[in-house]
C-alpha cells in the first residue's frame, strides 16, 4: 500500500501558523520565519535542499483543510482559487475539506481541487483512490493533520523545527493523545531541525 505523508513547518513552541491569520497573513503572524529554509533565507545549507526535495516530492493526490486552501469564510462568496496563482505545485487532486458545497476549480498544470463536505474520512478515501499507487499526502492546516493523526493513515510525518517561538496561532498535536511515531532521520541547519519520522507497527 501506497505510504500517506505530511511535512509540516513548527516553531519550538509547537505552533505551525501564528496569531492573526488574514489575507494579508496567511500563515499569520510571523509566520513566514518558520519557513525561511525553504524560500529563499541564504543561510539555507544542504539539509534545507534535501528536506525541499522531501517536501517537494510528488504525490498522487493531497489533502487540506478549507484554512489552508483560502481566506473565504462560509458561504462560496467570491472567485478564490487558492493562493497559489494559476498553476499551483500539487500537479494531482486536491481534496479540500470543507461544510460549504462548492464545483471543482481546475487549474494549470495538472491541479484540480475538490471539495468535500462529508468529514475527513470521506475526503482520504477519495484521495486514496485517486492517488493508485503514487500515495497520499496530508498538506495541512493544523486541524486537517489532527484528523489525519486520529484516524491513524499517517505514515511519514516530517516536522521541520525552526528556532522560533511564536507564543499563540495553530498548534498541530493541541489534543493529540498518542503519538505512535519513531525518528529515523534527522538534518539540522541554522534554519530548521528537520526530523522524519516513520509510524510505529
Amino acid at each position: 500500500m501506497p505510504d500517506t505523508t505530511c511535512h509540516m513547518s513548527m516553531s519550538l513552541d509547537g505552533f505551525v501558523a501564528g496569531p492573526d491569520q488574514s489575507r494579508e497573513n496567511p500563515l499569520g503572524k510571523r509566520g513566514l520565519e518558520l519557513h525561511g529554509w525553504h524560500i529563499g533565507d541564504p543561510r539555507a545549507n544542504d539539509a534545507d535542499k534535501t528536506a525541499t526535495e522531501w517536501l517537494m516530492r510528488p504525490r498522487g493526490a493531497y489533502v487540506m483543510g478549507r484554512n489552508m486552501f483560502g481566506p473565504v469564510r462560509g458561504d462560496w462568496d467570491e472567485d478564490w482559487k487558492g493562493w497559489w496563482g494559476d498553476e499551483p505545485p500539487y500537479h494531482a487532486p486536491v481534496f479540500v475539506l470543507t461544510h460549504h458545497p462548492h464545483d471543482p476549480i481546475r487549474m494549470e498544470g495538472g491541479t484540480t481541487f475538490h471539495f468535500v463536505t462529508d468529514g475527513f474520512d470521506a475526503a482520504y478515501a477519495a484521495a486514496r483512490e485517486a492517488a493508485g499507487e503514487n500515495g497520499v499526502d496530508i498538506a495541512g492546516g493544523a486541524s486537517t493533520v489532527r484528523q489525519a493523526l486520529a484516524a491513524g493513515v499517517i505514515d511519514e510525518l516530517t516536522l521541520d523545527i525552526a528556532p522560533v517561538l511564536l507564543g499563540s496561532g495553530e498548534r498541530i498535536f493541541d489534543g493529540t493523545e498518542a503519538f505512535g511515531f519513531e525518528p529515523v532521520e534527522v538534518l539540522h541547519s541554522p534554519l530548521a531541525t528537520h526530523i522524519r519520522y516513520r509510524r510505529v507497527g
